[in-house]
């Protein structure tokens, strides 16, 4: 699962960056949020948790790592759609769908640290 997570986090690394160079060369910096929740969260979080399934190879077999990677990945693209839609549209409709993808990226992510506090361990 480490190796996935990290192919995966590259792809946000990419969307996070591409949409950086867009703003950079529109001057139009309104996406900033979308920017930097596909980097942080994306790129850097998902690249981090699967450096660790991957150094751990008995810890990404547990449940709660495969809930983590689904909940974190179903969550964040719903979360950064929406937002990108409410930013571009100016519609606060759309805030609900942000509150569903954030409140899975946040469950998956809080299941990934307590899976850490309890079960990382050296091997």
């Amino acid at each position: 699962m480490g190796i996935k997570l990290i192919k995966i986090s590259v792809v946000y690394f990419a969307v996070g960056i591409l949409l950086g160079y867009y703003m950079s060369i529109s001057h139009n910096y309104e996406l900033t949020p979308v920017h930097v929740h596909i980097n942080l969260l994306g790129w850097t979080s998902l690249t981090l948790a699967g450096i660790l399934y991957y150094l751990f190879p008995s810890f990404s077999n547990h449940k709660l790592a495969k809930m983590h990677a689904w909940l974190h990945n179903l969550g964040l693209p719903i979360m950064m759609i929406g937002l990108f839609l409410m930013t571009v549209l100016n519609r606060e409709s759309i805030r609900p769908v942000i509150a569903v993808g954030a409140t899975l990226t946040t469950v998956g992510i809080l299941l990934f640290v307590y899976h850490v506090l309890a079960h990382l361990k050296s091997e």
